[in-house]
């Protein structure tokens, strides 16, 4: 009888996830028609390179400017995808004839593939979410689910960001229920799809080899064996033909361009945004002073390969600094999945991984946020303060990527998509939290506990609102947007163009700033 209660209530779940997705997809349906960035043109040319050449030739392609850059397992994807391209238009994947081919079945191929490939993450989901109680379990999925932020760069944009996500979702689902071996071969299958997502390989080696393998000599090296021979198969299934091929040099050379530079061309919020502008200004405050600064000839950014960032007064960062700050910023997280290897704490120790890898990396797209946002709605869920925390980077990070649709008709998406976010968070969390708070005001009171326990809970009896300063940095994203999109066009026309763009950038990195802190902190408080 409990197995069929169980089966049936798994049957009931799925069904109700499925709406979430089916009212999702709905939305990207009628965005169809909308923007796309050069990233369609990116994919078509994998679909026709893999689908024409052979696979020794898919690194050493450069009949376009998009060469492919993303690991095998990726291209083995586009290769799939590739097979039914050709069935609807043979064009798309013509590698010669089909450059910059733009037509209505590329751009219904595109779109509805992406959608497709979002039931991975839904899995991911679905997997996270089954044990959780049905309010929490509903807000996670609208979280995900509905990420605007995953709107905007998949299904606008265009990525398959949604798709990659559902692996790194599956892989925490597996360390959270203490699969550790199958959340190693998940994160390993995923860094054969997207290598930037090994920023969180420190996080995951440490927690694996404390929490899986350290058991004793002979059990512990068993299972060292055991989890590496499971990595090595994956890299080996990735990276085997192209070994083989004498290719390998090549393909890491297309994956890791870092004559790239610092910055991606839309500046992404993170540290370097105020180490480029403090030298900007040391540099005209020093020439205003008879100094002979000469201004750097190379750019800030670039999506091809190009010279490195150069800095006029500061020192140059190279990509072995930017290295070496992510580690430093991980050695707290690091030495807590040490000590403590908690299941449950593994979301939060990822998502502060890709915190630090976004806030101090080298050529960060401003994309990347999606990385720390989305495994951060896992632990929304789990306390009013993390809720708080979680409303506010959201709505960072799907601002800051305001700029990536800079078309006038997209303004009106971006903005109810933005909107639209905010209103479900706050009906969410509100109804969460009151319940929760009113439930801690009266238990302890039950209880006769410590007074300085009724007064926590007397603070959370207020339920989700926010304090002062709180209140002031979340107007202030309406004073940054009614500047450069309404004052600054009418009070200085074309003058200093780049200042609404500067003005996201150094904002938003406050705010993803703050996240990493307020991350830090619960990282090294004791549990």
């Amino acid at each position: 009888m409990e197995d069929r209660s169980a089966g049936r209530r798994g049957n009931l779940m799925m069904t109700q996830i499925l709406w979430f997705f089916f009212i999702a997809a709905c939305v990207k349906l009628l965005l169809i028609p909308s923007y796309h960035s050069t990233d369609f043109e990116v994919h078509r040319h994998w679909l026709a390179l893999t689908h024409s050449l052979p696979l020794s030739d898919w690194y050493l392609d450069e009949t376009s400017p998009w060469t492919l850059d993303y690991p095998p397992f990726f291209a083995y994807f586009e290769r799939f995808l590739s097979i039914f391209a050709h069935l609807i238009d043979p064009k798309i994947v013509d590698i010669h004839n089909g450059l910059n081919y733009n037509a209505n079945s590329v751009i219904y191929f595109h779109r509805i593939s992406v959608i497709l490939s979002d039931l991975w993450l839904l899995f991911g989901v679905y997997r996270l979410s089954k044990k959780l109680d049905v309010k929490k379990r509903d807000l996670m999925w609208v979280l995900i689910i509905w990420s605007p932020g995953l709107v905007i760069v998949d299904h606008l944009h265009f990525q398959y960001n949604g798709f990659l996500l559902g692996w790194l979702l599956l892989s925490i689902s597996f360390l959270q229920e203490g699969r550790d071996l199958m959340g190693g071969f998940v994160f390993a299958v995923l860094l054969c799809f997207k290598h930037l997502f090994a920023v969180a390989a420190p996080v995951y080696f440490v927690y694996l080899l404390r929490h899986y393998c350290w058991k004793g000599f002979v059990r512990g090296f068993s299972r060292l064996n055991v989890m590496g021979a499971v990595v090595v198969a994956v890299f080996a299934l990735a990276y085997g033909p192209f070994v083989y091929h004498g290719q390998i040099q090549q393909v890491l050379h297309r994956m890791f361009p870092f004559g790239r530079g610092l910055c991606h061309a839309f500046w992404a919020p993170n540290f370097w945004v105020f180490y480029i502008l403090l030298d900007k200004g040391l540099a005209s405050f020093l020439r205003k002073l008879g100094f002979d600064i000469q201004t750097p000839s190379a750019s800030f950014t670039g999506g091809l390969v190009g010279d490195s960032s150069p800095f006029a007064v500061l020192p140059q960062i190279t990509p072995a600094t930017t290295f070496i700050l992510v580690l430093l910023a991980l050695a707290p997280c690091l030495i807590k999945a040490w000590r403590n290897p908690r299941p449950g704490m593994i979301a939060r120790w990822i998502a502060y991984a890709y915190t630090c890898g976004f806030l101090f990396g080298w050529h960060v797209h401003e994309k990347a946020s999606l990385h720390f946002v989305i495994p951060l709605a896992i632990v929304a869920v789990q306390s009013l303060e993390d809720a708080r925390h979680y409303f506010v980077l959201s709505i960072v990070s799907c601002y800051s990527l305001f700029p990536l649709l800079y078309e006038a008709q997209e303004y009106p998406i971006k903005v109810l998509l933005l909107l639209l976010h905010c209103a479900l968070m706050w009906v969410g969390f509100s109804a969460q939290y009151a319940e929760d708070a009113v439930g801690k005001a009266t238990a302890p009171a039950k209880k006769k506990v410590a007074q300085s326990k009724l007064k926590a809970a007397a603070s959370e009896k207020r339920g989700f609102v926010f304090g002062w300063i709180g209140k002031i940095y979340l107007f202030g994203f309406l004073v940054v947007e009614i500047w450069g999109q309404f004052l600054h066009p009418y009070l200085l026309g074309e003058k200093l163009p780049f200042v609404p763009l500067m003005l996201i950038s150094i904002y938003c990195s406050l705010g993803v700033i703050y996240s990493w802190i307020w991350q830090l902190k619960w990282i090294i408080k004791p549990t």
